[in-house]
């Protein structure tokens, strides 16, 4: 079956903003290898003016990625409007895609580059104080994004996986699905569109020889795969999922976040995730991924990120 791709003949822009310190720089530097025309800091007030370039038909503006933040301060305010005007009033394939990650992991960042806040230059709050007032100026914009990333426990070199996986031409696709499995203990996915627990299932953690297994290891996953409760419960869950994945396609969402998790992210939710992102490739003609994000944490081994 053959996979669905974008109309290449019509120009796309993508808007990538989010909290600072998220890794925009990363993203950027990521679609600019890929053959993105890019440019850092643009002022919403100017995204008019540009897709007026781009409107020109010049080759080299065919794909470009923009990243606008709040070194704008007040210009920022104007980003939605600008975005919709440009959705209503131009032929231009618009996405946003929104960079998250957890106060703790962007106040380690700020310390480890010594660089000040932007909500904070003249040192006259904390740092923990600017990262959630920014949090909470950007919470319209998130809710727009198509695309939301959460960093958090991502290295640099992970992100630039994750952005080539999304945009290169080679296999883009205009609706990615994602399947993470988490940890309770850890937090939840910032990122997560849907989220699933699974705690209730019998728990490998008190079988002596699978506790420093995962549920990547074959020993693990039978077992929880092998009880009525767990069966029952993933026939019920991949019902509803077919139902409606294509109801977010339809709405025009770009990606979909689907959470599984159980105590540690360990067992459990790392057995279920593998065993959906599987049937999902098999039933869906997207890209489907299997992230396991905290099955290291718990078992020492290395994380593993799977392309189904």
């Amino acid at each position: 079956m053959q996979r669905e791709e974008k109309e290449v003949t019509k120009s796309e822009l993508l808007v990538v903003t989010g909290l600072s310190g998220a890794g925009k720089s990363v993203v950027i530097q990521s679609l600019e290898d890929i053959g993105y025309f890019c440019v850092d800091n643009l002022p919403p007030i100017l995204l008019p003016k540009f897709v007026e370039l781009m409107g020109q038909g010049n080759p080299s503006l065919q794909k470009v990625a923009i990243a606008i933040d709040l070194r704008g301060k007040e210009l920022f305010k104007s980003l939605i409007k600008e975005i919709d005007q440009i959705k209503s009033n131009s032929d231009i394939i618009v996405d946003m895609m929104f960079l998250e990650a957890s106060n703790e992991k962007l106040i380690s960042r700020y310390k480890e580059t010594r660089r000040a806040h932007p909500l904070n230059e003249q040192g006259q709050r904390s740092l923990l104080e600017a990262i959630e007032e920014e949090r909470n100026l950007l919470t319209e914009i998130q809710s727009l994004a198509n695309y939301t990333i959460d960093t958090s426990s991502m290295k640099p070199k992970e992100l630039r996986k994750r952005i080539g996986d999304y945009f290169n031409q080679s296999n883009y696709q205009t609706f990615n699905i994602n399947v993470t499995s988490f940890g309770f203990k850890h937090g939840i996915p910032m990122d997560a569109d849907l989220l699933f627990d699974v705690r209730f299932l019998p728990n490998p953690h008190y079988v002596d020889e699978l506790r420093p297994l995962t549920g990547d290891d074959e020993a693990v996953y039978n077992y929880v795969m092998k009880w009525k409760t767990t069966n029952i419960f993933y026939e019920k869950l991949m019902d509803l999922l077919k139902f409606m994945i294509p109801g977010y396609k339809k709405e025009g969402k770009s990606q979909l976040v689907i959470a599984i998790g159980c105590t540690g992210g360990q067992h459990r939710s790392v057995a279920l995730a593998k065993r959906i992102s599987t049937e999902l490739n098999e039933n869906f003609d997207y890209n489907v991924y299997v992230r396991h994000r905290d099955a290291h944490i718990e078992s020492g081994v290395k994380q593993k990120n799977e392309e189904n």
